[in-house]
């Protein structure tokens, strides 16, 4: 697997945020959609990465500054055909580590609350995020859960 950061060009990066979209408005109401379009994915402060073997897209995942010390994880999927292969799991670490190169103190994200999340919400809890209040601009609702991962300290490996 090789991850790069991507500038969101190939039609194949395209094609999956579109699929992205499409899922987020299947299991969410409309209105508790969070996703970033193409134009969103591209603003100065989101950093996009992908997820390659060889030619396949795996996956991938964006992270936006929010400020200084706290950035958000915006965009994070596995391309069907490699589900329950590590790639969610390998693109996070990547998010998490330049989140701390950059110095976060916190990172955090937005996700659903319907059982399609699930997958999502495991490996959030396996990699030490806990459960928050609503950051940013969010509110509160019933179909979103929002998580927090404090970057302070360094796990012990």
């Amino acid at each position: 697997m090789k991850i790069v950061v991507d500038d969101l060009s190939s039609p194949e990066v395209q094609a999956l945020l579109r699929l992205h979209l499409e899922r987020m408005h299947e299991h969410s109401p409309p209105g508790s959609v969070h996703a970033l379009a193409l134009d969103g994915l591209r603003h100065p402060s989101v950093t996009r990465w992908t997820a390659w073997d060889d030619d396949a897209l795996m996956g991938c995942g964006a992270l936006k500054e929010l400020d200084a010390a706290h950035g958000e994880i915006k965009w994070m999927r596995t391309a069907d055909g490699f589900l329950r292969r590590g790639v969610a799991a390998a693109i996070l670490d990547v998010i998490v580590e330049t989140a701390r190169a950059r110095g976060y103190v916190r990172l955090s994200l937005e996700t659903g609350s319907a059982p399609a999340f699930e997958p999502a919400l495991t490996l959030y809890l396996r990699r030490g995020f806990v459960e928050c209040d609503p950051f940013g601009t969010y509110t509160d609702t019933v179909f979103s859960r929002y998580f927090t991962l404090d970057l302070s300290t360094r796990p012990v490996d």
